[in-house]
């Protein structure tokens, strides 16, 4: 049931393995979350549409349903809940097709549960009623900054910029991850996953890329900040659109 708090958000936890639900659960109620559990993705499903959560977080291999059916079929239902999914570590491609399918963030098993309310509290920040921007098929920004995820293709201002697959990557991920410090290790992991022995100097060099075509200035910039020793942040607001917009 919800808490007698209106203010104290709801989650839904959704996993078949018991050591994880009673690790994780309890530390989300010591967080401040009211928490809901479920052992596969049907009950999941039957939970969300009773109990309404404020934020879904759901293990990808589950049975019954795994974690990205429940998604599938949430979105299907024009369900906007935000979902935060459990992967295994190594899957970048599946992770990827997870994001496109309408997740709004992930997190890789085994985790800090510490990381897991972080990330909590950082979806509810930026998503609200309506499709969030993990789903719009362009995203907005000041300054004309627009990217065009289906067409995969970008604008700063009247002009449209021509960027390499993985600063295209790169841009999204920030842009749908609005005033979130992004470390490098995590945008490591998202443009070249764990298989490829890279370091995060590689991101640097993406960023900077980013950023010359853009033109940004790293000492005051419009877009994307950096966090000294940490990552990078993007800093301006960000809005979903439809894709019917004249002209792009």
């Amino acid at each position: 049931m919800r808490a007698a708090d209106p203010s104290q958000p709801v989650v839904l936890l959704a996993d078949d393995e018991p050591d994880v639900r009673n690790a994780v659960a309890p530390f989300l109620g010591r967080s401040g979350f009211t928490v809901i559990e479920a052992a596969d993705g049907l009950l999941a499903l039957d939970g969300i549409e009773r109990h309404r959560p404020d934020v879904v977080v759901l293990d990808v291999l589950m049975p019954g349903a795994d974690g990205r059916e429940v998604l599938r079929r949430l979105r299907r239902s024009e369900n906007w809940v935000p979902v935060l999914l459990l992967t295994q570590v190594g899957e970048a491609v599946e992770r990827a097709m997870a994001l496109e399918e309408g997740a709004d963030d992930y997190l890789n098993k085994p985790f800090d549960p510490h990381e897991l309310v972080a990330r909590v509290r950082a979806v509810l920040r930026r998503t609200g009623g309506g499709p969030p921007i993990a789903t719009a098929s362009k995203l907005e920004s000041s300054g004309g900054l627009v990217l065009d995820r289906v067409g995969r293709r970008a604008w700063a201002g009247p002009k449209e910029v021509i960027l390499t697959p993985k600063a295209f990557t790169l841009l999204e991920y920030l842009m749908t991850h609005p005033d979130e410090l992004v470390e490098r290790t995590r945008l490591l992991e998202v443009l070249w996953g764990f298989d490829d022995m890279v370091g995060t100097r590689a991101v640097d060099t993406r960023v900077a890329e980013l950023r010359r075509v853009l033109g940004d200035d790293p000492g005051d910039p419009q877009w994307i900040a950096t966090v000294q020793g940490r990552g990078y942040r993007f800093v301006a607001e960000v809005r979903g659109a439809d894709d019917k917009q004249p002209g792009r």
